[in-house]
């Protein structure tokens, strides 16, 4: 398992798996915004941790059509399925290891974006924290869409559409904990809602993801 992982994150930083691609495109679009919606700091301090909540969303997805296409073209994904290692356990190694590349990174990296759109400094702790909880939730998620579409050709736009309605109650969750936080108020029970998606996803999806692979390798 553990040597698994270590390929993966191997792979994900040396080999194209998005580890730079998502943090470029995550502070591309926060440079964007403004252009987008205008300078006033105002306006962007109101929107500034739904739009920073989005954009790690964003940048999650460019690199989830990877997660088991590599695996799949190489032959690697049929020697894994006739390994000891169960597939539940697989998908579940590949969801922590999106997360550690691309996740965990968007999480430092917003602290510091969050300084472009002018984010109130009460927002802080908790928009760390919700995405820090939160994330987890979207690379499972497409570790889950990317079973389902592996093996298809430019099936990363259909990854997308697969996978977006799913990342909505994370979104919805995640970016009103940051906004109740950076307007004073408790934020306390849709960080809760977030943390529970994310424990209800790893609970369930690997099993999902697995079932997934099988019917696609058969």
């Amino acid at each position: 398992m553990i040597g698994l992982l270590k390929r993966d994150l191997a792979l994900a930083i040396r080999a194209g798996g998005g580890f730079g691609l998502s943090l470029a495109f995550f502070l591309i679009f926060t440079a964007l915004v403004p252009f987008g919606v205008g300078p006033e700091t105002g306006r962007l301090s109101e929107m500034a941790a739904g739009l920073l909540w989005l954009g790690a969303l964003l940048a999650c997805l460019l690199s989830l059509d990877r997660i088991f296409q590599l695996d799949w073209e190489d032959g690697t994904l049929d020697l894994l399925a006739t390994s000891p290692l169960p597939l539940e356990s697989v998908a579940a190694l590949k969801a922590l290891a999106h997360w550690l590349t691309t996740g965990l990174p968007l999480v430092a990296a917003a602290p510091v974006l969050g300084i472009l759109l002018n984010l109130p400094g009460a927002a802080y702790p908790w928009l760390i924290a919700s995405l820090f909880v939160g994330t987890p939730a979207l690379s499972i998620i497409g570790t889950f869409g990317a079973a389902l579409t592996v093996g298809i050709k430019r099936g990363g736009l259909l990854l997308s559409l697969l996978v977006l309605p799913l990342y909505v109650p994370t979104l919805l969750f995640g970016a009103l904990a940051a906004t109740r936080g950076a307007q004073g108020l408790d934020a306390t029970t849709p960080l809760a809602l977030t943390a529970g998606i994310t424990l209800g996803a790893a609970a369930l999806l690997p099993f999902a993801a697995a079932a997934a692979l099988r019917v696609n390798l058969r």
